[in-house]
């Protein structure tokens, strides 16, 4: 995050932006406004993303946000730009996401700061360690903003499938996340009979089984066990525990709430016939979150006028746009996943969608300058 930090703060500072990282490790530069104007428009994305993942993910947005004001040269709009790179989206360490943009909205809390991750490290100590003092949270919040707009992979397959190179995202989809424990009791592989065992891993695996049967039977419903791990984890061993991710999203909230309550249930059941002991530990509840109409209006428009064809999408994936949304209008623009690849090496973007993402970026400042001029 270092390195990032300071290629991409040395690229701002050659545009005249004067540039900071917050307490909460996001960096920040600002292309300063006309004079006699405090107006500012966030542009941003994400500058971290998951293990083994591909080139694009999250930080294609901060880039193009930099390269939009490189385009912009010495002009200078009614409000100033400020460029974000986020610095943990994904949650991938502590099981949590949006920190940085949470501290833009100013939703960190101490509860958060206190999150652990596997080594039992807490992210107000992940902060200290990076150089920063979490007790500064509250200075990172965006105080008074006109609107937010995110240049994102779509991560997708939908608009390869269409031939488009943009879409307008409307809304993005709601999220629970939840760690599931089931613990049982550890035994010889060799010697415990089958039936009577209180295996961990079994009941897991028989869970995850029917939770994919579940999301399956629900359209627009998808449901996720990335993460296993298992104790002892001894090749001969019967498991003691077995602790599970899930990750289940839909654009209806209600939709999900009732797929969370009833796949939490099935694993009560699954637990309490084996002999199992369950916990189910909620880490996110994220309403589905809709753009802004009008600043989506706009950014609509500016996609036409760039002589792109139209074409409006909802999103899946979460995005720090529906953190920033809680405090300001915000819009968010895709661009076209080939293969509809993402969270893998293969991730790629086509240099044609690129350049239309930026003549419609152009496009959309002048016309924000325009409103409030």
């Amino acid at each position: 995050m270092r390195d990032v930090h300071a290629r991409l703060a040395a690229w701002m500072t050659r545009l005249g932006m004067s540039v900071r990282v917050d307490a909460a490790g996001n960096l920040r530069g600002v292309h300063p406004a006309a004079p006699s104007t405090v107006r500012r428009l966030l542009i941003g994305s994400h500058l971290d993303t998951v293990a083994r993942a591909g080139a694009f993910d999250g930080v294609l947005g901060v880039v193009l946000g930099i390269a939009l004001v490189q385009l912009l040269g010495r002009r200078q709009h009614p409000f100033s730009i400020e460029v974000v790179g986020f610095s943990d989206e994904e949650g991938v360490r502590f099981g949590v996401p949006f920190i940085g943009s949470r501290a833009l909205a100013g939703t960190i809390d101490r509860d958060l700061l206190e999150r652990r991750d596997t080594s039992g490290r807490s992210v107000a100590e992940a902060i200290r360690d990076y150089g920063l003092d979490p007790d500064a949270i509250s200075e990172a919040r965006v105080a008074d903003a006109i609107g937010y707009l995110e240049l994102h992979i779509e991560q997708g397959p939908v608009l390869e499938r269409l031939n488009a190179a943009l879409g307008i995202v409307t809304a993005i989809a709601g999220q629970t996340r939840a760690q599931v424990t089931f613990t049982g009791m550890a035994g010889h592989a060799g010697t415990t009979p089958m039936r009577g065992r209180r295996d961990a891993l079994a009941g897991a695996a028989e869970w995850i089984g029917a939770v994919e049967r579940d999301a399956q039977g629900v359209t627009g419903l998808v449901a996720t066990i990335a993460h296993v791990e298992v104790e002892p984890g001894a090749g001969n061993v019967i498991a003691r525990r077995c602790r599970a991710t899930i990750d289940i999203r839909h654009a209806d909230d209600g939709v999900r709430a009732d797929a969370a309550r009833r796949m939490a249930a099935t694993a009560k059941e699954i637990a309490s016939r084996r002999g199992l002991d369950i916990e189910w530990e909620p880490r996110l509840d994220q309403g589905t979150v809709a753009m802004d109409p009008a600043l989506t209006a706009m950014l609509e428009r500016a996609v036409v006028r760039s002589g792109t064809p139209l074409h409006r999408v909802a999103s899946g994936a979460g995005h720090d746009a529906m953190i920033m949304a809680a405090r300001m209008p915000a819009a968010m623009l895709f661009l076209r996943s080939p293969g509809g690849i993402s969270h893998h090496p293969d991730e790629s973007v086509m240099e044609e969608d690129v350049a239309a993402a930026l003549a419609a970026g152009l496009n959309f400042l002048d016309e924000l300058a325009g409103t409030l001029s």
